[in-house]
């Protein structure tokens, strides 16, 4: 019997087997995380039994409806609250049972940004980003702690507003203080709560660029609440809570990797790229060991698959010669197979087996049939887009 898993082929990064080769530890790690407000008949669920896990260097961009649980588990990843229910491992330490003052020592190694910003107003920026490395750094010398203040505002284009306080700045510099606040000490984990509404596009992408070069340079991981899909792109995976459950965890690359396989199959020819993302979540992974048989002949077809790594045989027999197999063609990453039973309705026309190990990710038949029927006309693409951008 092939051993089956029910991963989501677009949870699944490959090279999370090299961290793990190599001793690396998730930065976050959640399991069964539930949370309650209210106490007595007040009580009211927000979260409930939500997995997590999370890798050094990570992007993370956290969607999903008004009211869903974003905050509250941002605030329970930053130590802002305690953990009720469930466990919660973040940057090698358990929050769970931690006492207020380890709780406190937590909060320094991690960068935090607002919506609110949240400056002190008798303050100027300067001064206002240089108390993060007070607290977290407090033996830097006072010129030291200038540098980097400076630096940081020069970053996020401030240069000429670092000694304005916060009454003398706009909406957008007040957020861009805070921002370069919740960096300057180069944290190993950041969480933003809509970093970018407040601001233009210039200044936005500014600060997304400062995310991506921390997440590269320094595998700080970054957890960013937000509705602003102007800075999706920068996402390596993208979290969608729904009523306080993580309802869709999604890697962006390897969602484009399936859906960029599914537009090269002639069967999918019709339906329409926004249609195949959503398709792309629902693929399931396979692991495939060298030699085992993954279709065979004459069975009743109820999957299709995608190659994502490694190479397999078909082979087919006639009817006089069950025992013996004829390979008629062999296929590697990025080929596809067992949409003719699907489509037909009649049972397998060849056996498949693998060459070496596979990594194949499977769509069952239902859902084959769903996608093919989901041709999306034009106009209603054109209007569920624009939708999307309210």
């Amino acid at each position: 019997m092939i051993p089956r898993t029910m991963e989501r082929a677009t949870q699944f990064d490959p090279s999370t087997r090299s961290k793990i080769s190599q001793g690396q530890s998730p930065s976050i790690l959640a399991q069964g995380l539930s949370h309650y407000f209210g106490v007595g008949e007040l009580k009211k669920q927000v979260l409930f039994d939500n997995n997590l896990t999370v890798w050094p260097g990570e992007i993370i961009i956290m969607t999903g409806p008004s009211g869903s649980g974003k905050t509250t588990l941002l605030t329970l990843l930053g130590a802002l609250r305690s953990v009720q229910e469930g466990s919660l491992e973040v940057l090698g330490e358990s929050l769970v049972g931690a006492k207020p003052r380890a709780m406190e020592q937590f909060r320094r190694k991690v960068g935090f940004i607002f919506q609110a910003h949240n400056l002190f107003e008798s303050l100027t920026a300067i001064q206002n980003v240089r108390m993060a490395l007070e607290l977290c750094y407090p033996d830097l010398s006072a010129q030291e702690q200038r540098d980097r203040a400076e630096r940081i505002l020069v970053s996020v284009g401030l240069d000429n507003r670092m000694h304005h306080r916060p009454k003398q700045l706009s909406g957008g510099q007040k957020q861009r203080v805070a921002i370069a606040r919740g960096l300057v000490h180069e944290p190993k984990l950041v969480l933003a709560d809509e970093p970018t509404a407040a601001l233009d596009e210039h200044s936005g992408r500014t600060v997304v660029e400062l995310f991506q070069k921390l997440a590269r340079e320094l595998q700080t991981t970054i957890v960013i609440v937000t509705h602003d899909n102007r800075i999706l792109d920068v996402a390596d995976r993208i979290l969608t809570l729904v009523d306080g459950s993580i309802r869709s965890d999604a890697l962006v690359k390897e969602a484009a990797i399936i859906t960029q396989m599914l537009a090269k199959c002639p069967v999918f020819e019709r339906v329409t790229p926004r249609t195949l993302t959503r398709v792309a979540d629902e693929f399931t992974i396979e692991h495939v060991a060298a030699g085992q048989q993954i279709i065979r002949q004459g069975d009743q077809g109820d999957r299709f698959y995608l190659i994502r790594q490694g190479r397999v045989s078909v082979r087919r027999s006639q009817p006089e010669q069950e025992t013996t197999q004829q390979e008629i063609v062999q296929l590697s990453q990025g080929d596809f197979f067992g949409e003719m039973a699907l489509l037909s309705g009649q049972p397998r026309n060849a056996s498949v087996w693998a060459l070496e190990p596979c990594l194949l990710y499977w769509l069952n038949q239902e859902r084959f049939q769903t996608a093919l029927a989901d041709t999306v006309s034009m106009e209603a693409e054109v209007r569920e887009a624009y939708f999307d951008r309210q």
